[in-house]
This record gives C-alpha cells, structure tokens and sequence, in this order.
C-alpha cells in the first residue's frame, strides 16, 4: 500500500480549494491537510506535518512567489507551484527559490496528482511553459540564500566593514564570518568565484538581490 502523501494548499480562490478538497478526498494516496489564502494563514492553521505544499504563484495579498517558496521550503516542505499563466521570470525565480516543481492550472486532476507523487518524490516537474521560461531566462544561476545569508551580504557588499554589519544585524562578528563565508561557498559551487568585496557587490547586481 503506497503511503499517503499529507498536502497543503495556498490559494485565495475559496472554490477552488473546496474543490481541491473534495477531489483530494477521492485519491487513496493523497490528504489535504491545510488550506490557507496566504502563506501565512496557512503556517499559522497547519497542525500536523506536511509533504508537499500547493503553491498559486500570484495571490491577492501581492506577497512575492520566489520569497513564499523561501518560506515554504525553509520549513523542509516541497513547493509544486500552480498558475493560470505567468511572465517567464516569475516562473524561473520559483525555481530558484527552490520550488520542486510547475504545472498551469489547465492540467486536469489525474496529471495534478502526478505531479504532486513526482514532486514529493524528489522528482523536479517541467511542463512546457517552464521550459520555455528556463530557455528565454539569461540571469546567471543564482544560489539558494538563507535569509540572515542574504542579510550580511547585502549589508557587507553595501560597504559595511564585518563588525559593522554584524552590529547592523545584531549578531556577533564571527557569526557574521559564518555567514559570509557560506555565501561564498555557495557562489563557488555554482562556478562563480566570489572573493572580494567587489566580487560580492557584483554578485548583488547581478542577482538583483535588492529589488527581489
């Protein structure tokens, strides 16, 4: 008997998600756990664990689709983002903002609950829009940041000396020192060399970390 795979939804399309439920409660393998109009409504309902967290990539709140996948998979969950339809760099950023996979909203259920099995699976999920976003997206390949990562990096690239921007962000200078240095690591494994100050400044404006 397969296991049941536990899932979430944010979507502030109330039909849609009472449909969700009641298809969901048909699938043998699947159970839905938690719905919510925004990313936070839901982590602030969610009770028991979860595997796999359905993701609408523009909701009425404005809130950011890379930065809601962040949190989502901050928290060990997997992120299958669904949508109507989206400009091609909104896609791609999901995905490097950790998203395990992409489907449009046009897909019927049977495919949906493919997804989600491959999604939970470890199994990346391309449809033909993404791969189309993925061809048309020049941005170098940015690397996966935690919050406080991106936080010393934007204070230290902006000019700050280390203690400087530790004090900025309240922590001690050698936790600053950790930091940095994992953000460099992470540069580095993705073949971009980052070693200098005017490397990390660079890396900013290639990434456009200050406006994402």
């Amino acid at each position: 008997m397969a296991a049941v795979i536990r899932v979430a939804a944010v979507d502030d399309d109330r039909m849609l998600l009472d449909g969700l439920a009641n298809w969901v409660a048909g699938v043998p393998d699947l159970r839905l756990v938690g719905t919510g109009a925004t990313v936070g409504e839901l982590l602030r309902q969610l009770v028991v664990p979860v595997d796999v967290v359905l993701l609408d990539l523009v909701l009425r709140d404005r809130s950011d689709a890379a930065e809601n996948v962040r949190r989502l998979t901050a928290l060990g969950y997997r992120v299958l983002v669904l949508s109507v339809w989206a400009q091609p760099d909104q896609v791609v950023a999901t995905f490097a903002a950790g998203a395990g996979g992409y489907v449009t909203k046009d897909h019927d259920l049977a495919a949906l609950a493919v997804a989600i099995r491959q999604v939970h699976a470890g199994q990346p999920v391309f449809s033909t829009e993404l791969a189309f976003a993925c061809l048309r997206d020049a941005r170098p390949v940015r690397p996966q940041l935690s919050p406080r990562e991106r936080a010393v990096l934007l204070a230290y690239a902006s000019g700050m000396t280390l203690k400087q921007a530790a004090r900025h962000l309240g922590i001690r200078p050698e936790t600053a020192r950790t930091y940095l240095d994992r953000v460099k690591s992470k540069y580095h494994d993705l073949g971009r060399p980052t070693r200098t100050k005017l490397d990390l400044a660079e890396r900013v404006r290639e990434d456009q970390l200050e406006a994402g």
